[in-house]
Formats: structure tokens, C-alpha cells, sequence
């Protein structure tokens, strides 16, 4: 694959540092660290190996990724990784995807505590969702749920929101038998809102009495207990969206669409368009539009892409994808086998990576350029260290350590 024209690791390079002068004070370590690895991603200031082709002798220098998790270089490998792992838990039903979406009143709250904020956020979703499903009136049973949290809109705003992944249907509550939702309807979007409006703001309010909340600037005021009172009054009235999209087509789809979501930043390199004296460029989707004219471009003051890019840093330590249910992960491997027995569905092939084939390559390295064959690494060098020039036409035939 190509390398992007222009890549965010590109517009870090060339005006972080200054940025970061004209902003000393207001950024936080989190913040800086993620610069830091973008900026040294695939650079020889984090070492490298060299690669050389099998068959052809041909070579080349391959810098090591930094890994951040806000790095738009590393994230396809570890999407690759990830879903490998998450292919035996798959079953042979319909999936659903629900998305929960804080307003914005408990947005502006959460900018300025990440953590607390996001994690009642995982926590209310997850606990509204499995609720409903386990109330007979509508489902009877227990679910597996896989989220995914992301805190951006389209043109990189703040905007908190948590995508869920769910198998339609799960295991009666007397573990019996497999319990089907409905032909392409899984829970009431209303219920599914009310419940998750309550559990919300009842969860936040107990995070502010027990003084867990902090606030600062325009938000200051809302260290009162009555001001933070009155701010959540008009939200118990409220319609909160959460929005239940129709059933995947099978599993191939649930996992292309894992691909695309869990692993995902603020925005991607392929998003970018240019970088010039009026500021950064980009792709972005305007949802008040519909057809062609959803696809539109933007133009941001250099400065302000960077803020907006920084805005999405999660806190050290935070987990981003939670599993629940039948997925979390003390009960996963029991419930996944029950589920499937009572499916009556045999169990994945062993070395299934989540692409059909049992026997898929595990190592991402690119192929040869020239004819195709398979990569081995033939020397590794350290941190910061120069990589040698590479080897001669001679090679062609030498084996090395893969």
C-alpha cells in the first residue's frame, strides 16, 4: 500500500514544536506523549530492521511504529490483531448495532473529566442493554455486548458516543436454550433511551456528591451542588438518542465492520487533503445533508487541527473496547460454548484469523515490491541507531531469522 501524500505524522512533524511553545501549560503529558509517537512513528529514532525478499534479493529499510493507539499508522495491524483473537467468538446469527450518544450539556462535562465521564458512559449503556434483554417482555435472556467508544464527529468536534455490537438474540435465564430477537429488530430504541437516561444521570449525580467530578473555566460554577442540580434538571425531560441500525449479513460483515470501528482515531491519513499557509484540509461527512453534498472539505487553522486531533486523547490506561454479558471476560469461553451447543453450531477452526481461510498468512509484512515473494528480516537496528546501506545483489538466496 502506498503511503499517503500527506499524513498527520507530517503536520506534527512540521508544527508541533511550535505549537507546543505557544501552548505550554495548557497541554497535558497524555497529550504530549501522543505527539511525541506520532511524530517518531516509522521514523529511525524508534529502530528499524532490515527486510529482504527470498526470491529476488530485493531490499528495504522498515522503521518500527510507535503502537500509540492514536497513531493513524498503527492501527491497522492492531485491528488485524484484534479481530483475529475475537473470531472464535462469533456465532451464526444476525448481529445488531446500537449507538448510545451523550448530549451535549454531559459532553462539555466529560471534556473536562475523561475518565469518570467516559466510564459511567460505558457503564450505563452496557447495564441499560443488558436490562432490557434480560426483561421477558421483550427479550428473556442474556446477551454478549462489544463496545466501542469514540469521542469524535466528523470533523473531529467533541462528540462522546459509544457504538455497541450485539448478537441478536442469547441464552434463556435458566440456560436452557438459545433465545432469538425478533426477524431485523433486536430492543425498543425508546425503552432502550429512557433507561439509559436515568442510569446516566443518576451515576453522575452520585459522581459529583462524592466529589469525583472536577471543573474548570466556564464549568466552574458546576462545583455547586445546586448549579450542577439545575443543569441536569432539563435533561431528565429530555429525548436522548439511541439509534439500533438493522442486522448485519452474517458474520463476514460484523467483522469487516469491527475492522472499520474498533480501532479507529480522530481521523485518518486518507481524510487529509492538504497542508498549506491557510491551515490543514480535509474529507469530512456534513449528516445535515444528504446524497453528494454529504461529502464535503474544511479548512482549519493549523493550530486548531491539532487542538481538535488532541481533543480525542484518551487518558493512560483507559480501555476504549469493553466486552459485557456473555463476552466479558471471567465466563467468555464457557458462555461461547454454550451458546454454541445450544445453536447447534460447530466450533470455529483452530488458526481461523476471521477471514474464512484457516491457513491465512499471521505475518503483515508487506511483499516484495518487485516480484511478489515473501520478506525476511536480515538485520534489526536500535533506537535512534543509522541503518546500514543494504546488502548487494548478491543476496538473493541467503535465508534469515523471519
Amino acid at each position: 500500500m502506498s503511503r499517503p501524500a500527506l499524513e498527520v505524522a507530517d503536520i506534527f512533524r512540521s508544527l508541533g514544536p511550535a505549537w507546543r511553545k505557544a501552548n505550554a501549560g495548557h497541554v497535558s503529558l497524555d497529550q504530549l506523549k501522543v505527539m511525541s509517537a506520532i511524530e517518531s512513528c516509522r521514523t529511525a529514532a524508534l529502530g528499524g530492521h532490515l527486510e529482504a525478499c527470498e526470491d529476488c534479493g530485493h531490499s528495504r529499510i522498515a522503521y518500527n511504529s510507535c503502537r500509540n493507539r492514536h497513531c493513524p499508522k498503527c492501527q491497522g495491524a492492531a485491528a488485524r490483531e484484534w479481530l483475529a483473537a475475537r473470531q472464535a467468538d462469533l456465532l451464526p446469527v444476525g448481529y445488531f448495532h446500537v449507538v448510545f450518544t451523550l448530549p451535549a450539556e454531559i459532553a462539555d462535562i466529560a471534556w473536562q473529566n475523561k475518565a469518570v465521564v467516559y466510564d459511567l458512559l460505558f457503564r450505563a449503556a452496557s447495564e441499560t442493554t443488558i436490562t432490557i434483554a434480560a426483561d421477558p417482555k421483550h427479550l428473556g435472556a442474556r446477551i454478549g455486548i462489544t463496545a466501542v467508544l469514540h469521542t469524535w464527529g466528523s470533523a473531529m468536534t467533541h462528540h462522546p458516543h459509544l457504538h455497541m455490537i450485539v448478537p441478536g438474540g442469547g441464552i434463556s435465564l435458566d440456560d436452557e436454550r438459545w433465545v432469538s430477537c425478533r426477524p431485523g429488530f433486536f430492543l425498543p430504541v425508546r425503552v432502550l433511551s429512557r433507561l439509559f437516561r436515568r442510569l446516566l444521570l443518576s451515576k453522575l449525580t452520585d459522581a459529583h456528591a462524592a466529589g469525583r467530578l472536577q471543573f474548570f473555566g466556564d464549568l466552574a460554577h458546576l462545583a455547586e451542588t445546586q448549579a450542577f442540580k439545575a443543569l441536569l434538571a432539563p435533561l431528565r425531560k429530555k429525548n436522548w438518542f439511541v439509534y439500533a441500525k438493522p442486522p448485519f449479513a452474517g458474520p463476514e460483515a460484523v467483522l469487516a465492520y469491527l475492522a472499520r470501528y474498533t480501532h479507529r482515531v480522530a481521523i485518518s491519513n486518507s481524510r487529509l487533503v492538504a497542508l498549506d499557509e491557510a491551515g490543514v484540509t480535509f474529507r469530512y461527512k456534513d449528516y445535515r445533508r444528504n446524497g453528494n453534498e454529504r461529502y464535503r472539505t474544511m479548512t482549519l487553522d493549523h493550530g486548531e487541527f491539532m487542538r481538535r486531533f488532541l481533543l480525542h486523547v484518551l487518558p493512560t490506561g483507559f480501555h476504549r473496547i469493553r466486552h459485557y454479558g456473555l463476552l466479558a471476560s471471567a465466563g467468555r469461553k464457557a458462555n461461547i460454548a454454550r451458546a454454541r451447543e445450544l445453536l447447534a453450531a460447530p466450533n470455529p477452526k483452530a488458526g481461523c484469523t476471521g477471514t474464512g481461510n484457516v491457513d491465512a498468512p499471521t505475518d503483515w509484512r508487506p511483499p516484495c515490491p518487485c516480484c511478489g515473494g515473501r520478506m525476511i528480516i536480515i538485520e534489526t537496528f536500535e533506537r535512534g541507531g543509522p541503518a546500514r546501506a543494504p546488502p548487494s545483489a548478491g543476496f538473493a538466496g541467503r535465508t534469515g531469522t523471519p
